[in-house]
């Protein structure tokens, strides 16, 4: 069997970025985007990558600014959602791509979810303060 490498960097193009974004979305079954410095890369939803040239807003704020944001998106494709963009730097600091995670998770009030369930509530919360209290 031979192995190759994976390599990122400020040119990287969608097929070679697409490995590392497939499989941070199948670690947390959320949507991932990612892209390179220079080159668009790819939005993954459902286990598919359904663009191939893609980039968003985030994404290039992310590359511009070299930092981590926690933000909602007002334009784009995943505007109105929770999404986590950061950098991925090489070794002199400087972004040579970013990845972005879309938190749909985020946007569920959960308190208002199970509000017609008092009985899970309590049931996780008993949970809960059984592994936090002192054997």
């Amino acid at each position: 069997m031979e192995y190759t490498n994976i390599q990122v960097s400020a040119d990287s193009d969608a097929g070679e970025i697409a490995p590392i974004a497939m499989a941070v979305h199948e670690l947390l079954g959320l949507p991932v985007t990612m892209r390179s410095l220079n080159k668009n890369g790819v939005r993954i939803e459902k286990g598919k990558i359904l663009d191939s040239d893609y980039t968003g807003p985030i994404l290039e704020r992310v590359l511009k600014e070299n930092k981590t944001l926690r933000i909602i998106p007002t334009s784009g494709k995943y505007t109105g959602i929770p999404v986590i963009v950061t950098p991925l730097r090489n070794k002199h600091g400087y972004g040579i791509a970013a990845i972005g995670v879309v938190d749909v998770v985020g946007t569920v009030d959960l308190g208002h979810v199970f509000s017609d369930y008092p009985d899970v509530v309590q049931s996780v919360q008993e949970c809960v303060r059984s592994r936090i209290a002192a054997p």
